[in-house]
């Protein structure tokens, strides 16, 4: 394991390596979706930046970084009311992902994404509840611009949370789902008020787990999300 990062200049680094090896998702099978012309592309920002206040508790990763999340209308009909990165499905003027996340994200929460630094893509995860084919796109928040909920019918709220505050093990939890017939345990996070669970969380463990930043914790702590 390399090296845990010790700047904000450490994390870009470390996720720029991420997206250049590549990740393997290490998806249950009961995350699979067969492929065909109702599974439908879409793509995420997954945007870190470097905190603009008080840095958060020490921990593998630094201090002084944190993850751009937004809070979904609960009137949606998927995933309603759950935190997610800003994203959506590819349209058909978008040329790929990238085009796709960036656009979505201005769209959403009205990010400004000259200040956006794209370090890559990363392998797409299958979503089976909503049929979607979904590639995240790291991203570097060079220069930060103001964000906001743009349309109330699709986001009721956009933060920034701070990794280190996401890794320390008291804010980490599973979530047991019931598919097929078995009991599947996904990673979770709680920060205050917070719950990130889901393909969000999915995606942020996973990365932590193969950046070198995530820290042992309580695998057996079970939260359930209000859905």
């Amino acid at each position: 394991m390399s090296p845990a990062p010790t700047s904000s200049a450490d994390a870009r680094a470390d996720l720029a390596a991420l997206c250049a090896r590549g990740i393997d998702w290490r998806l249950d099978p009961s995350r699979a979706i067969t492929l065909g012309t109702a599974t439908r592309p879409a793509a995420v920002l997954v945007l870190f930046g470097r905190l603009d206040s008080s840095p958060a508790a020490s921990s593998s990763a630094p201090a002084d970084i944190d993850v751009l999340l937004q809070r979904r209308a609960g009137t949606l009909g998927h995933h309603a009311g759950q935190v997610a990165f800003p994203g959506g499905r590819l349209e058909p003027s978008d040329d790929g992902p990238v085009t796709a996340a960036l656009r979505e994200a201005a769209e959403e929460v009205g990010l400004d994404a000259s200040g956006v630094e794209v370090l890559g893509t990363l392998a797409a995860l299958p979503v089976p509840v909503s049929n979607h084919l979904v590639t995240p796109v790291p991203a570097w928040w060079s220069q930060p611009s103001r964000v906001t909920a743009v349309d109330h019918a699709e986001t009721v709220d956009v933060f920034r949370l701070a990794v280190a505050d996401l890794l320390s093990p008291e804010n980490r939890a599973s979530v047991a789902h019931t598919r097929a017939g078995a009991t599947v345990r996904t990673p979770a996070f709680v920060v205050d008020d917070v719950l990130v669970w889901g393909f969000t969380a999915i995606v942020l463990s996973r990365m932590f787990d193969a950046l070198g930043w995530a820290v042992p914790w309580d695998t057996h702590r079970l939260v359930v999300p209000e859905v």
